[in-house]
C-alpha cells in the first residue's frame, strides 16, 4: 500500500486526476466493488480514513478482480486534511448526499475531480460534506431511498467517464 506522502505528487502527475474518496465505508464488499469499479474508470487513486474504514483483506481483493492490485488505495490520519490538499492540488470535490438539491448531471467532470462517498447508511460525515466543492444527488425514481455506496460511486464515476469522453 502506497504512503500518504505519495498521493499529492501523484495527483499532480496525472494529467487529469480521478480520485474516489470513500468516508468510513466499513464492509468489504462494498470497498471491493468500488475497487472493480474504480480500475474500471481509470481512477487515479482512492482514498479513505485510516480509522473506521475496512482494510484492504482477501475478501475485499477477492470482490475487487485484481482492482485492489491495480489502484493506488490510500487510508489517511486526517480526511479533511487530505480533503484540502486535493483542493490545493486544483482537484474539485463533490460529494452525493440525498438531501443535496443539484443534480450529479448538473456538474462538469472534464477538470480534475474527486468523487465523495460516505458509509453505508450514515452517508459522509459533516465535516467530510463542508469540504466538498459540490454536493449532489442522482434521480431515484423507483420506492427505495438511495443506492448502496458501491452503485452509488459506480453512478458517479461513470458519469465522470462519460463527460470526459464526450459520450
Amino acid at each position: 500500500m502506497p504512503s500518504e506522502e505519495d498521493l499529492i505528487p501523484l495527483v499532480e502527475a496525472a494529467a487529469k486526476p480521478l480520485i474516489l474518496i470513500l468516508d468510513q465505508v466499513q464492509d468489504p464488499h462494498n470497498l471491493g466493488a468500488c475497487l472493480r469499479t474504480a480500475d474500471g474508470a481509470g481512477v487515479t487513486a482512492v482514498v479513505a480514513p485510516k480509522d473506521q474504514s475496512v482494510k484492504v483483506n482477501d475478501t475485499v481483493r477477492r470482490i475487487a478482480c485484481g482492482g485492489a492490485e491495480s489502484v493506488p488505495f490510500f487510508l489517511v490520519t486526517n480526511l479533511a486534511r487530505t480533503m484540502e490538499q486535493l483542493k490545493q492540488a486544483g482537484v474539485w470535490l463533490t460529494g452525493t448526499a440525498d438531501e443535496a438539491t443539484q443534480s450529479l448531471y448538473e456538474v462538469d467532470f472534464k477538470g480534475p475531480t474527486g468523487i465523495v462517498m460516505g458509509a453505508e447508511g450514515k452517508g459522509m460525515r459533516r465535516l467530510t460534506q463542508e469540504k466538498c466543492d459540490f454536493v449532489v444527488k442522482f434521480p431515484m425514481l423507483g420506492k427505495v431511498e438511495c443506492l448502496n455506496v458501491s452503485a452509488a460511486a459506480a453512478v458517479c464515476l461513470y458519469e465522470v467517464v462519460r463527460q470526459r469522453l464526450g459520450a
